[in-house]
C-alpha cells in the first residue's frame, strides 16, 4: 500500500514542504475510515512525494480518491495533491519523478 503526493514543481521549497505536510495530514483524515487506510496504517505504510509539472498534476486530478490542496499566501493556488493509499496505481504515477530525484536532476 502507498499514499501518494504530487507537489507543483513551479512551487518554491518551503511552499512544497509545508504542502507536503498538510497533504499527508489532510490524506488520512479524509479517508482514515477506509479499508485501505487500516491496511495501509497496518504497515509498513508507504508515501511517494513527487514532483509534477502544470500537465502531469491537471491529469492527475481526474484520478478518483484525491484531495486538491491550495495555499492561502499564494492566492489559494491548488499546490499539492493527495491520494487515498492503494496497492494499484494507473500506469502514469509509474513515470512520476520522486521529490528526491527531481532536485538531483535540478542541481545537475
Amino acid at each position: 500500500m502507498k499514499m501518494y503526493i504530487l507537489v507543483r514543481d513551479d512551487l518554491p521549497l518551503g511552499f512544497a514542504m509545508v504542502a507536503v505536510a498538510h497533504a499527508s495530514l489532510v490524506g488520512y483524515l479524509r479517508f482514515q475510515d477506509t479499508p485501505e487506510v487500516k491496511a495501509w496504517l497496518a504497515g509498513p505504510f508507504f508515501k511517494a512525494v513527487c514532483r509534477v509539472n502544470a500537465k502531469e498534476f491537471a491529469n492527475a486530478k481526474l484520478v478518483e480518491d484525491h484531495v486538491v490542496l491550495t495555499e492561502s499566501a499564494l492566492d489559494n493556488r491548488e499546490v499539492a495533491i493527495v491520494f487515498k493509499p492503494r496497492e494499484v496505481w494507473p500506469k502514469m504515477f509509474k513515470f512520476l519523478k520522486l521529490y528526491k530525484d527531481a532536485l538531483e536532476i535540478q542541481a545537475e
